[in-house]
């Protein structure tokens, strides 16, 4: 597919580029406010899979804290995550630092989100094709329900994406996409903030 092959790449550069030079004041504002709420860091790096499963570093702002119990323990979601981490979420801030993993070529600006390395091995076949493709910023997934859809659902929206993956679908992606970062809809798994962990099928 030349869109696929050729076009997208190039397209994701440039657009990750222009949003990444458009947002820097904020990027900057954001690392400061995050840094003093978190007493620390304010950028989250964690490997995770990529294109053919191969292992990069995704980079987000980190909206929670690390906040410990007396076993040193982390201590639940709801409490680490602060006011401001939950505005940056909400608001799908925190994911401004993946703008450099796309210009990297770690990822796309339209694909399935990237899970869990861990996650790897609990995948049937068909889930398995999700890296087929660059993961996302967003996806079909995500504007299909975000967090607030069960885990098969999601990996049934993934596989049909990279099925029918194009100019045009990525667009209608990137418009839905908008619609729900304004809205804040599905930024959270029903009765949790963040959502469960997958366990396998």
């Amino acid at each position: 597919m030349i869109y696929r092959d050729f076009i997208k790449r190039g397209l994701d550069v440039l657009v990750a580029f222009v949003l990444f030079s458009i947002s820097l004041p904020l990027f900057i504002i954001i690392s400061i406010l995050l840094s003093i709420y978190n007493q620390g860091t304010p950028f989250f790096v964690q490997s995770r899979p990529g294109l053919k499963a191969v292992s990069f570093n995704l980079i987000k702002f980190k909206t929670m804290s690390d906040l410990k119990d007396d076993q040193g323990n982390l201590l639940p979601d709801e409490i680490r995550l602060t006011g401001f981490g939950a505005f940056i979420r909400k608001t799908s801030l925190d994911e401004i630092p993946q703008l450099l993993n796309v210009i990297k070529g770690d990822m796309s600006i339209v694909g399935p989100r990237p899970l869990l390395t861990e996650y790897l091995s609990l995948y049937n076949e068909e889930q398995k094709r999700r890296h087929e493709v660059r993961p996302g910023i967003t996806g079909w997934a995500q504007v299909n329900g975000r967090n607030a859809i069960g885990w098969r659902e999601k990996f049934e929206f993934d596989v049909w994406y990279v099925d029918h993956q194009g100019f045009a679908l990525d667009l209608l992606i990137l418009w839905k996409t908008l619609r729900k970062v304004i809205s804040g809809e599905g930024v959270s798994a029903e009765n949790h903030v963040t959502i469960e962990k997958f366990r396998g099928n």
